[in-house]
C-alpha cells in the first residue's frame, strides 16, 4: 500500500498527517499526535517518529491511531477540536480566535496520547479534565471558558450528525465565581482627572470615564463619530489586537461587539472643549514632525504625539503606571467602565438606561454586573414604600 507521511507542527506540537488510498482507492489523510513539542531539537526526533509511523502504518492501524472507516466520529476527539477550531475561525473575531486557540491548546496537550475516539468520548472523560484544571488552581470563571469550548465543538458535531448527542451537556457546569468590578468614587475620578492633565492618556482617561466605554470602543474613536453642531457622539467603531502570523496587531474594525454596543451618546461642553484642545494639539505635533509624522491614522483621536495609534495593551499598563506613580489607589483600565456605571446608580439612573448608556446586549448583563451597587436605588423604594403605608 502506497502511504506518504509529513510532519505538520500545531499548537506547538508535531504532527504525523498520513496520506492513503482505502480498501476503495479513496484518497484519505489522517493525522496521528506524536507528543513531541516543537521546542528545542526535536525535528530529527520527529522525523523519526514519521519514518516509524509509515513503516508501521499496519500497526497504526490495529492500534487505531489511524482508520480506514472515512466516519468523521472515528477521530481522536483532540484531532476533531483543532478542525473544528479551524472551521470556526472565519465566524469569530480575530482576538477571539486568539483566546479559543490558547483553550483548545491545553485540551488538545491534556487529551493527546488517550486514544479517545469522538464517538466515544464520555461525560466522565470531560469530567476528568476539569478536575486536572482544578488541581492546577484555575478559578471556576477559568474553567467555564474550557467547558464553553468543548461544549461549542461538540454541538457542532451534534448537528453535523457525527454524534448522537453532546456529552458536555451531561457534566455538570463549573460554578462560576461571582466578579465583583472595582471602580473609582467620584473624589477619586476628579483627583485621576488632575493628575493626568498631562498624561499622553488624558483624552482617554477623561472620555472612558465620562462614557464607560470599552477599551476597544475609545480606541476605535474617529473624528467622524463627533457632531459638534448637535452635540452628539456615536459609538460604532474598535480597535482591537490580535495575533497574526506570530505578530501582534491592531485591527480597526467598523462595528462594535454587538448591535446594543453601537450607541448615541450626547456630547457634553467639557468633553467637547477637551476634544477641540486635542484636535489643536494633533495639528500642532503634525507641523512638529513633518514627514515622519504618521497620517494613516489622522482619522483617529487616540494617537500619541507621532501619529500613532495606542495599542490596547499600552493603554493598560500605561495607565497602571500612572496610578502608581501619582499614588493614586489602584484599580484595571477596564474599571473606569465599572466607576461610570457605580455614579449612575448613585444617581438613581435606572438600570435600564445604564444598560443603554453602556451598551450592554440585555439588561440581566447589567443588572448581574452592578447589582451589588443597588444598594442606594433599593433604600429609595423602601422609602417610598414605607412614606404610603400606615404600619400599627
Amino acid at each position: 500500500m502506497n502511504v506518504k507521511g509529513n510532519l505538520y507542527i500545531q499548537h506547538g506540537l508535531y504532527y504525523v498527517i498520513l496520506s492513503y488510498k482505502d480498501s476503495n482507492n479513496k484518497r484519505k489523510q489522517k493525522w496521528i499526535p506524536t507528543g513531541i513539542p516543537e521546542k528545542g531539537n526535536n525535528k530529527r526526533l520527529a522525523k523519526d517518529k514519521l519514518e516509524e509511523v509509515k513503516r508501521n502504518y499496519t500497526k497504526y492501524i490495529s492500534q487505531e491511531a489511524i482508520l480506514e472507516n472515512s466516519s468523521e466520529s472515528e477521530q481522536y476527539f483532540e484531532v476533531y477540536l483543532e478542525e473544528w477550531l479551524e472551521s470556526y475561525k472565519t465566524q469569530i473575531e480575530e482576538n477571539t480566535y486568539d483566546s479559543y486557540k490558547l483553550h483548545i491548546r491545553k485540551i488538545v496537550e491534556y487529551f493527546s496520547g488517550r486514544k479517545i475516539k469522538l464517538k466515544d468520548l464520555k461525560p466522565c472523560d470531560i469530567q476528568k479534565f476539569y478536575d486536572f484544571l482544578f488541581k492546577k488552581n484555575l478559578s471556576g470563571n477559568s474553567v467555564l471558558h474550557y467547558h464553553a469550548n468543548i461544549h461549542k465543538a461538540l454541538d457542532t458535531a451534534v448537528k453535523l450528525e457525527i454524534i448522537p448527542s453532546n456529552p458536555a451537556s451531561k457534566v455538570p457546569r463549573p460554578k462560576k465565581n461571582q466578579f465583583v468590578g472595582d471602580h473609582y468614587t467620584l473624589d477619586e475620578l476628579n483627583t485621576l482627572f488632575q493628575h493626568s492633565k498631562e498624561d499622553p492618556l488624558k483624552i482617554i482617561i477623561l472620555i472612558t470615564s465620562f462614557y464607560g466605554l470599552r477599551r476597544s470602543e475609545v480606541l476605535g474613536l474617529k473624528w467622524s463619530v463627533f457632531d459638534f453642531e448637535n452635540d452628539t457622539i456615536t459609538i460604532k467603531h474598535k480597535a482591537i489586537e490580535a495575533i497574526i502570523d506570530n505578530k501582534r496587531t491592531i485591527l480597526l474594525k467598523d462595528k462594535t461587539k454587538n448591535k446594543s454596543s453601537t450607541r448615541t451618546l450626547p456630547l457634553i461642553p467639557e468633553i467637547k472643549e477637551s476634544l477641540q484642545k486635542h484636535k489643536k494639539q494633533i495639528e500642532h505635533n503634525k507641523k512638529i514632525f513633518g514627514n515622519t509624522y504618521h497620517l494613516e491614522y489622522e482619522d483617529y483621536i487616540c494617537v500619541n504625539e507621532m501619529g500613532e495609534l495606542f495599542k490596547p495593551e499600552y493603554v493598560s499598563k500605561h495607565f497602571s503606571l500612572l496610578l502608581k506613580k501619582q499614588n493614586l489607589r489602584h484599580i484595571r483600565f477596564h474599571d473606569l467602565r465599572h466607576s461610570c456605571a457605580s455614579l449612575l446608580l448613585a444617581q438613581n439612573v435606572p438600570m435600564k438606561l445604564i444598560q443603554e448608556w453602556l451598551g450592554h446586549s440585555t439588561y440581566s448583563t447589567t443588572a448581574n454586573l452592578y447589582a451589588h451597587l443597588e444598594n442606594n436605588t433599593k433604600s429609595i423604594s423602601a422609602n417610598a414604600l414605607a412614606s404610603t403605608m400606615k404600619f400599627a
